[in-house]
């Protein structure tokens, strides 16, 4: 009898499969599969990096289809029967080892889910920057009542006024876009694939060759495209250089796309207006790294993504449309290039 094993329970209430999500894929389950339902003992940051727990690596060894956080080697192994992974989260690229990569098994994500509240993120910390409330937020916390930067200098900038840059013009990039056209800001996408079209919100899209030739005339610089081979470091020392001053940084893709040490020292010496950045090379951000303290930083630990009320809406609508698709023998919606790394 095959098997689909779902491991998406947590310590975390936000991470944690709802009991009506349970239901729901169980009246989904045909006569003649089994569902396992799991509980690991933690939730990975959502590239499958945490260990396997005792439970799972029980469960999973007959199992055909496996809906989790990401699927690490360790269990990816113990799983010799797998057809199908679906992956809860949208980051791939741990998941690209080389058991995976040596098989047939197809691995489907969770692009595009999270496109809505980290648009909200991206705009939000971008705004704010525009706006001075980080420069407004240090005088409050000092107790001073400071017009100062405001009325005497260049601080504050209409989005009207902007031209933004998003490397990668996929769901989350789209989401952004949009939202910064609908405040004015002329939007510029980069992508790997042109012919793919110019979605919503960008005024025009190019291939990733025309970053250089854009920098010097980019106000907003967003990443939000996958962590891969091209893309990792892709943002160096001499391209932060080239962005102007008052130039506004937001990563909400992977920490490895930015040359961290870099931007910290941009960042301090006023070579940079300011920066959102809600992903890290290292997570946790450990003590002493350069990152901390800066006062044009607009720091989140990794938590764009979480919307209490509507992650598991689209996780339970994409999986459920999949595991139909799967059954009927139908091509899977988000299937994962894993040779391109997204």
């Amino acid at each position: 009898m095959p098997v689909l094993v779902v491991d998406l329970q947590s310590s975390s209430r936000n991470w944690a499969l709802p009991a009506s999500g349970a239901d729901a894929i169980r009246a989904r389950t045909p006569a003649g599969w089994t569902v396992r339902f799991v509980a690991s003992p933690t939730v990975s940051d959502g590239d499958g990096g945490a260990p396997p727990g005792a439970e799972v690596l029980g469960q999973i060894a007959d199992a055909e289809v496996y809906f989790g956080f990401g699927i690490g080697e360790p269990l990816f192994r113990a799983a010799p029967r797998l057809r199908w992974v679906q992956s809860a989260a949208a980051g791939v690229a741990s998941l690209l080892h080389p058991a995976m990569l040596a098989s047939d098994v197809v691995l489907t994500n969770a692009a595009g889910l999270m496109a809505e509240p980290i648009g909200d993120h991206a705009v939000g910390g971008i705004l704010s920057l525009l706006r001075g409330f980080d420069v407004a937020q240090a005088a409050y916390r000092d107790g001073r009542w400071d017009k100062g930067p405001f009325v005497e200098g260049n601080l504050l900038r209409e989005a009207s006024e902007c031209r933004a840059l998003i490397v990668g013009a996929g769901g989350i990039g789209s989401a952004i876009a949009r939202r910064l056209s609908a405040h004015g800001m002329h939007v510029t996408g980069l992508r790997r694939r042109v012919e793919a079209g110019r979605p919503d919100g960008f005024d025009a899209v190019a291939g990733l060759e025309a970053l250089d030739a854009l920098l010097p005339g980019t106000d907003v610089l967003v990443l939000a495209a996958a962590h891969t081979p091209a893309t990792r470091g892709l943002l160096d020392v001499s391209r932060l250089a080239a962005l102007p001053a008052h130039a506004i940084l937001v990563n909400v893709a992977r920490g490895a796309l930015v040359d961290e040490a870099a931007l910290a020292a941009a960042l301090r010496a006023g070579r940079l207006r300011g920066a959102v950045l809600d992903v890290f090379s290292q997570e946790p951000l450990p003590a002493g790294h350069p990152l901390w303290g800066l006062p044009n930083v607009i720091f989140t630990p990794h938590i764009s993504a979480i919307s209490p009320r509507r992650f598991w809406d689209r996780q339970l609508e994409l999986f459920l449309d999949n595991w139909d698709r799967y059954r009927r023998g139908e091509p899977l919606r988000n299937t994962v290039d894993k040779r391109a790394g997204y």
